[in-house]
């Protein structure tokens, strides 16, 4: 059914396949009557749709007013930039002291600190695959990966090497010492497990019986008490379980038929209708939002076929154990899931009012937030909150007034869908320059409802740029990554969470691993984002996420919390530091080319998937054939960083071109094997992809606050429309 078939309602006009997913699939059992539901998004609709329109052009003034400031202070004074910023209410006076008072929230948001993955809700396979990442096998993440050295015969490929497994099964015990130590003796030497009155008894090679360190860390088993099949273990909130198979072709061969660890790993997964989705149209957001719905349900299916044969995707079950003293034990099998919805700035068709495309941000809010009734009503066959709550990321938002007007909105919602006050809680995305340097207030005018603020160098790093366009030359992106505006970002999202009192109500995020096949390097540095007080980081995949959620037993981020609290919150004026390049600094012609070759394939590489075959979120290779897990935030930075150069000189338009020109044929030869791709560089004049990822360079400038989507969402349409 083509988009521009639609229904009337009032003077709603409805896409066809979206008023059917509503009618049919989304409203039923939830007390909510079609008709209804379409009064009330129409009220809605009519009343903040205005609004919405106000506060964007509230972010176009202020951005000219910054705009003209720096055109007339070429010689830049930090403090008359600061008064600047504050009298054109850039700059907000800040609120006084106050703790968040939300209320109902999941331990897995509130005080579990855990990893967390982030899918694209058009993709089915994916988002189970992340609903079910909640356990994760350590032996397959580790033997699977390059975590495993394939030094000394350890390689990976063909069948199973036993020389790897025997450094898998190494590695996990050292593990085991490390995080659940015995009282006597090492976890290699184990022979056996059993539970023993109560108490978790472990026979050692030596013929002697040894017991956990901490005996309170023995939390449960399955099977016979004397013969279990598997021993459930507890650290920091998070649970390891020892899975004994005599007959498994690794447990046959370990003295204690151990044959795997699995990991609580995602304890958290956000599944996104934003940055990692290209859904441009109706039949685009029906199956973001039916696969959303399908998770509240627990109906979510998906079969595919692999190796042969048919796999067949569900939702996981709870995990059932008995305890040490008799009792049973339930754990959620799944993570807890919260829905991004789109940011206020775009617009979409899929409905309309009074002809006009209304912001796409209000029929999210409306449609996720029924479908997670389901879930509210206890109506699917899982719960996901298990404390009656609807959790909504909120992307994009600039300063507190935005926040502000996200929280009347769900308060509206949820009367129109007959929910319950400050059940749709709210993660505030702190990726916009404004409401950086405005986050105590932003929490504070959602201080009923937030559950998570986080941090993200690629959007955040773009919109920087985009804000000081004017100002001059920016520093190379690398360098960008070490510049004192950015260090000092980091630290205030954490500094501002801990003192609005997010700690044990709420996640404080840090941001994603993009190379999802470099699980080494994760594995030695993103234990920073917990030193640096993150209670959750985002990760790439759920293999990333079992080996991440190690660095979780590893520190009690609480704990680190707590030291961080006693530190000099960072500054303002350093986060207003502006990563110029230095006056005198003049890059060689290399280091302009490479700057450029690098942004340009970039752009090509995602472009190409995002507009020439709809995937909003992969695997894509960049300039050095290093797989990179891309999403919008990658051309924002990119793009603003060309508009930059561009704008002040360092490049020129044909500079631009020929790169773009030059490294398509290279992103071509990339995507070689793929059968769907199509490739740019044989007709660049009438290629949509490559037109579209030179409109992001060169009219990179002129897009609001620099975002991406206005000419994504043009040149999809324009490719779907060709075929």
């Amino acid at each position: 059914m083509s988009a521009n078939e639609y229904i009337t309602h009032g003077e709603l006009s409805i896409a066809s396949p979206l008023h059917r997913l509503v009618a049919e699939e989304v409203c039923p059992g939830t007390g909510v009557e079609p008709d209804t539901f379409w009064n009330e998004l129409e009220g809605i609709i009519k009343d903040f749709a205005p609004r919405i329109k106000a506060h964007l052009a509230t972010r176009d003034d202020m951005q000219e007013q910054i705009d003209s400031w720096h055109r007339n202070n070429k010689s830049f004074n930090a403090a008359d930039y600061k008064s600047h910023l504050t009298d054109i209410g850039y700059l907000e006076p800040a609120v006084d002291a106050f703790s968040i008072a939300t209320s109902r929230v999941d331990a897995e948001i509130a005080n579990t600190a855990g990893a967390q993955l982030v899918v694209p809700l058009d993709n089915a396979r994916f988002v189970l695959n992340a609903a079910n990442a909640r356990w994760g096998s350590l032996y397959d993440a580790l033997y699977g990966t390059d975590a495993i050295s394939e030094d000394d015969g350890a390689t990976r490929s063909g069948g199973y090497n036993p020389v790897r497994g025997e450094k898998v099964v190494a590695y996990c015990r050292a593990f085991l010492d490390e995080h659940f130590p015995l009282a006597a003796g090492s976890h290699k030497d184990a022979t056996g497990y059993k539970n023993d009155n109560g108490k978790l008894a472990i026979s050692l090679a030596n013929g002697s019986d040894t017991a956990l360190k901490e005996p309170a860390q023995f939390a449960g088993f399955t099977g016979a008490g004397e013969s279990p099949d598997k021993v459930l273990l507890t650290k920091n909130n998070l649970h390891a379980e020892l899975c004994f198979d005599a007959s498994h072709p690794i447990g046959k061969t370990d003295a204690a038929n151990l044959c795997d660890i699995i990991l609580e790993s995602a304890i958290t997964t956000i599944c996104d209708c934003e940055d990692s989705v290209a859904s441009v149209d109706a039949d685009d957001k029906c199956m973001v939002y039916r696969n959303w719905l399908g998770l509240m349900t627990g109906k979510l299916k998906h079969s595919f076929e692999k190796g042969g044969r048919t796999i067949d995707r569900k939702l996981a079950a709870d995990r059932e154990y008995q305890t040490p003293d008799g009792g049973s034990l339930t754990l959620p099998g799944r993570s807890v899931l919260l829905v991004r919805n789109v940011g206020s700035q775009l617009m979409i068709d899929t409905v309309k009012y009074a002809g006009e495309e209304v912001p796409e941000t209000l029929i999210d809010a409306m449609v996720t937030s029924l479908s997670a009734k389901h879930d509210l009503l206890g109506l699917g066959e899982h719960k996901n909150s298990r404390n009656g709550s609807v959790y909504i990321v909120k992307p994009k938002m600039h300063g507190s007034a935005e926040v502000a007007l996200a929280n009347e909105l769900f308060e509206r919602v949820e009367k129109a869908l007959s929910i319950e006050p400050n059940t749709l809680k709210m993660g505030i995305m702190d990726e916009e320059r404004r409401t950086t340097v405005n986050l105590k207030n932003a929490i504070s005018a959602a201080k009923n409802r937030v559950v998570f603020i986080n941090t993200g160098f690629l959007d955040r790093t773009g919109d920087d740029i985009h804000t000081c366009m004017e100002a001059g030359a920016m520093l190379p992106k690398a360098e960008i990554k070490e510049a004192t505006w950015l260090v000092a970002y980091e630290n205030n999202n954490v500094d501002c969470g801990l003192a609005c009192g997010l700690q044990d109500h709420a996640q404080i995020g840090k941001g994603m691993w993009a190379m999802p096949d470099e699980m080494a390097a994760m594995l030695k540095t993103k234990i920073g984002h917990l030193q640096q007080g993150g209670n959750t980081a985002w990760v790439p995949s759920p293999t990333a996420a079992t080996l991440h959620a190690t660095h979780y037993f590893s520190m009690n981020v609480r704990d680190r919390q707590n030291e961080l609290k006693s530190r000099t919150p960072a500054s303002v004026d350093d986060i207003l530091t502006i990563p110029l390049l230095p006056t005198g600094r003049n890059l060689s012609a290399d280091e302009i080319k490479n700057e450029l070759d690098n942004n340009c394939q970039g752009i090509l590489g995602y472009v190409a998937r995002w507009v020439g075959q709809g995937i909003g979120c992969s695997k894509v290779l960049d300039i050095n054939n290093v797989a990179l897990m891309e999403d919008c935030a990658t051309l924002r930075i990119s793009s603003q960083h060309i508009a930059n150069w561009l704008h002040h000189g360092i490049i020129s338009e044909h500079d631009v071109t020929e790169s773009m020109k030059r490294l398509a044929l290279f992103v071509d030869e990339q995507n070689s094997g793929d059968a769907d791709y199509s490739p740019m560089s044989a007709d660049f004049d009438n290629s949509v992809t490559f037109q579209a990822s030179l409109d992001l360079a060169l009219k990179g400038r002129v897009q609001p606050n620099g975002y991406t989507e206005f000419i994504l969402y043009e040149r999809r349409r324009e490719a779907k429309a060709a075929g």
